[in-house]
């Protein structure tokens, strides 16, 4: 299935509904967001499965409109003192299929006007997970040492001090301060209204694979 590149329309809408955020205007276009927004994303999902499967059979691209890829739209306001009621972006998730643990390494892509990119790793696991991933950078150093010379740029947000049990000069103390391992590959406007969008998309993951068989092998699962 080909994917011709998200319409204009698909941004419009997430434009107005950042100009209009509130559940009275959304009810008033929900039809124009399932148009516009939601089937395309569904259908961009759809068309990636195929393309994830050459990357790795054991990551998920789910078109189903619940529970699937697609990120709900709604945002959780309990805990946020922005209490505006919908997200202004599209997140598109694609999991690793091992069910039972819920740190699991994920490629993404980011749909936002004016800000759009794919990550790939595990962002803010849970601390038994990041101890895993430290522990087997650590333990099989030169696995990771493939990965940071692999030629992708390794982020995610950091301690200030290597933590507990890990030597402070340790070669690998920036990476080992890290409170989750990813990759970001930005994307232009220009690139989502693409027919080649899809595959730029896939080509991204493809290049983040050194991290995520790391991850993936650091937490026990299968490629």
């Amino acid at each position: 299935m080909s994917f011709p590149g998200f319409d204009p329309s698909f941004f419009k809408f997430l434009k107005a509904l950042k100009a209009n955020n509130n559940r009275e205007w959304f009810n008033d276009h929900k039809d124009t967001y399932i148009k516009d927004v939601e089937t395309p994303a569904r259908e961009f999902v759809q068309a990636f499965q195929p393309k994830l499967k050459t990357i790795s059979p054991r990551f998920v691209a789910d078109p189903r409109r619940l529970g699937g890829s697609m990120f709900r739209i709604y945002r959780d306001t309990r805990f946020s003192p922005n209490k505006a009621p919908y997200k202004t972006y599209i997140g598109l998730r694609f999991w690793h299929d091992k069910k039972e643990i819920d740190s699991r390494p994920i490629f993404y892509l980011h749909l936002e006007p004016g800000r759009l990119f794919g990550g790939g790793g595990v962002y803010h696991p849970d601390p038994v997970t990041l101890r895993k991933i430290r522990l087997t950078m650590v333990e099989r150093p030169k696995e990771w040492e493939a990965v940071i010379t692999s030629g992708v740029t390794v982020t995610g947000e950091t301690l200030q001090r290597v933590p507990v049990g890990f030597a402070k000069d340790h070669p690998f103390a920036d990476d080992l301060k890290r409170k989750g391992h990813v990759v970001m590959t930005p994307f232009t406007m220009a690139d989502a209204h693409s027919p080649d969008f899809l595959e730029q998309y896939t080509d991204a993951c493809r290049k983040m694979t050194p991290l995520m068989k790391f991850l993936t092998s650091a937490l026990e699962l299968r490629w």
